[in-house]
């Protein structure tokens, strides 16, 4: 039905402008027809008396080169001659109409010769208007957000309101959020561009990435922004197999996307606990890591013909073994969750108890399966999902831990609704549902997140979003109705529904919103996330709610090629609900282990109540190739983590004797240096050197350090492709 739309559309405004085109030659034929029998009737009626003569130019009033003078008002217009068969004769041209004004007489006119009166043959000869050029269709308009110049004026205005054109109907696989194309996307968003990216709804599929790209095209091109520019022409070379190189519609694209291999190699005790001490390694997919050597071997294949896509993102992983907790603090760090460490709770996925043997698993990162229809992707599988403005974390959803299995519908494409956009402007919204693996008080819950976020103008985006986290073995089945409770419940929770199979679950709320600053649009983006627990949004329980925050200078004056971005963050609110551990993604009577999924929190690494920030100053070589320098703090206080006991770390168990506490908490502290470097158009080389030093005496006495080298090499293969 679109389709049959669009050309409907595109034959009336073909027919239409060849309309235009012929009417436009015939007026002006019966212009010319017009002044020919106006000179003939003059010609007729004219007397012997001679003419005056344009006065000589000077300076003030000649022309300029190339422009013909303008004619008097009382000057007698010269008959057109017909050409001759051999083209001897010129034909010349009938001024505009703008140019026949009446000329200014001069006070003392210098004298000339009389003209010599026109003879019968002049004054009588006909004009042929076949003698005129057969007028042509002019060509397309353009419009342009650039401003005008001499050189380039405006030749069109873009239509008042907006255009509804007809629907890629074409699927296309998600983008991995791991990728370098969002902080090129981000960036060229900050820069003044790509209006019709939202921040905070990644991953973006390959065509909803080349329409935000093709809505900024022209103005970026226009602009002589050299930064933009060369992003834009990165990530366009990125999604040549969408059709993007030579105009055509894009057939059956299939093959091998990627290939790559990473090498880490670490030095030094390390953290790797995100719902307790915290992580040295954050935001990598749950992956393992330990201390020596640890590597990742994996590959991405993309098939896409019509509305399906199928992306498979596939590795082998390894981990040296390693010491992990001593079973006193394993039964130390339970109790904080109110969780016995025995029977079927040891061990926790969410702690890293002792000894931990060497893994090496097979693992698919990323499997899904897609159809496309009226700008949604509905979709089976694992797929990623960051969801907030932030690059350094997302209070509801990133990828910090393994991507969980799950229907969903994204809707990838912004949507306009008829009076709700008018002041809400357009809209994305992206639901999906999936099982926890991992959780062990109670088993085998699920999950479900909705989101919905809006543009009112072009700089500004908010949105909200909701997890809600329910069912368990032994607690209440995951049924239709179970779902329906949670997704519609807005009310507190009694106690006694809580336990009942009417429990709507543990549901978290989150609250985003991103502005380009007014004045510095080019140079600025400010940014929040937050999100509470068991409050209907963190706008309504700001004091009870966890934040991020971050500003985006996009370049600086004068260094162009340079920018720098700041966040904080901070899950230790300012009531008493905050204390020991609780309210942001914990503090559950029931869902003890929260907002994990295979032991790694799914939202913000920062982790439950501690307060910290991080800032990169990257200078950027092209469009895809960086150096940065980034800084990371991070501080849980000692009401949640407590300190050693009785003055030795990892041996105390609080359910046996009386024990006393030395100063707990933790801190991390982590200094990086990052290098992203193309060699050739197929081959990128990404390594980057880390330095941290943490400390956490309810683990380790004193102050600890590792350092980390990692490279990490990706191949990109030229896809595959066939003509539709």
């Amino acid at each position: 039905m679109f389709a049959g739309m669009a050309g409907l559309a595109l034959a009336l405004g073909l027919a239409l402008g060849l309309s235009l085109a012929v009417g436009l030659g015939t007026a002006q034929m019966a212009v010319l027809a017009q002044t020919a029998q106006q000179q003939q009737t003059a010609g007729a009626t004219q007397t012997a008396s001679p003419k005056r003569a344009l006065p000589a130019p000077t300076a003030a009033n000649a022309p300029a080169a190339g422009v013909a003078a303008p004619t008097p008002a009382n000057a007698q217009p010269t008959a057109v001659p017909a050409p001759t068969p051999e083209g001897e004769d010129k034909i010349e041209s009938v001024p505009g109409y703008a140019q026949r004004t009446k000329a200014k007489p001069q006070a003392n006119p210098p004298k000339s010769p009389p003209a010599k009166p026109q003879t019968g043959a002049q004054t009588n000869r006909q004009v042929n208007p076949q003698s005129y050029p057969v007028p042509q269709k002019a060509p397309a308009p353009v419009v342009t957000s650039a401003e005008p110049t001499a050189q380039t004026p405006y030749t069109a205005v873009a239509a008042y309101g907006t255009v509804e054109t007809p629907g890629d109907p074409l699927g296309s696989a998600y983008i991995p959020v791991d990728s370098w194309v969002y902080p090129a996307m981000l960036r060229l968003y900050s820069l003044g561009y790509a209006d019709t990216a939202y921040l905070s709804m990644r991953p973006y599929t390959r065509r909803s990435a080349l329409h935000i790209l093709q809505a900024s095209e022209a103005a970026i091109l226009a602009s002589g922004d050299e930064q933009a520019q060369e992003i834009l022409a990165a990530l366009l070379a990125y999604l040549t197999g969408e059709g993007v190189t030579d105009g055509t519609q894009r057939g059956t694209v299939y093959g091998v996307e990627s290939a790559y291999t990473r090498m880490m190699g670490v030095s030094g005790p390390i953290l790797t606990d995100s719902y307790h001490l915290g992580q040295t390694f954050f935001n990598d997919y749950g992956r393992p890591e330990e201390t020596g050597f640890n590597t990742v071997t994996g590959f991405t294949t993309l098939n896409e013909q019509g509305r399906f896509s199928l992306f498979v993102r596939a590795e082998y992983q390894h981990a040296p073994a390693a010491a992990g907790y001593s079973l006193g603090l394993s039964q130390q760090i339970s109790l904080l969750d109110e969780i016995p460490f025995s029977g079927y709770n040891d061990p926790q996925a969410t702690i890293p108890s002792g000894p931990i043997a060497a893994q090496n698993p097979f693992r698919i990162v990323e499997a899904t399966l897609s159809y496309h229809v009226l700008g949604h992707e509905i979709s089976l599988g694992k797929s990623d999902a960051w969801l907030g403005p932030g690059m350094g974390g997302a209070m509801p959803w990133s990828n910090n831990a393994e991507n969980i299995y799950s229907f969903r519908i994204n809707r990838v494409e912004p949507l306009y609704v008829k009076y709700l956009s008018h002041f809400l402007g357009p809209v994305r919204y992206d639901f999906f549902y999936g099982s926890l693996k991992g959780h062990t008080d109670p088993n085998d819950d699920w999950v479900h997140s909705d989101m919905f976020s809006f543009q009112p103008t072009k700089n500004f985006e908010f949105g909200f979003q909701r997890t809600i986290i329910f069912g368990g073995a032994g607690h209440e089945p995951v049924t239709l109705h179970t779902f329906l409770k949670g997704f519609f419940d807005t009310n507190d929770t009694a106690a006694g529904e809580k336990t009942s199979r009417n429990d709507p679950g543990a549901r978290f709320s989150a609250f985003h919103f991103s502005y380009r600053l007014p004045f510095v649009r080019n140079y600025l983006t400010l940014y929040t996330d937050s999100e509470v627990h068991d409050d209907l949004t963190p706008v309504s329980a700001p004091r009870r709610a966890g934040y991020r925050p971050g500003i985006y200078l996009a370049q600086f004056p004068g260094a162009r090629r340079l920018d720098l971005r700041v966040e904080a963050v901070s899950t230790d609110c300012s009531t008493l609900v905050c204390q020991g551990g609780g309210n942001e993604y914990i503090e559950e009577a029931v869902q003890q282990q929260g907002y994990t999924n295979k032991g790694n929190i799914m939202g913000d690494w920062i982790g439950r109540e501690a307060k910290g920030g991080q800032a990169w100053l990257t200078w950027h070589l092209s469009g895809d190739e960086w150096v940065d320098v980034q800084y990371l703090h991070k501080q849980t206080p000692g009401d949640f983590i407590q300190g050693a006991c009785n003055g030795i770390p990892g041996t105390c168990n609080p359910s046996v004797t009386p024990n006393i506490y030395g100063p707990g908490g933790t801190t991390q502290n982590q200094f990086r240096v990052d290098v992203m470097k193309r060699v050739g158009p197929a081959v990128e080389v990404y390594g980057w050197f880390q330095h941290e030093r943490w400390v956490a005496p309810i683990y380790m006495p004193g102050v600890q350090n590792d350092n980390t080298v990692t490279v990490q090499v990706t191949f990109y293969p030229k896809l595959r492709t066939k003509a539709p």
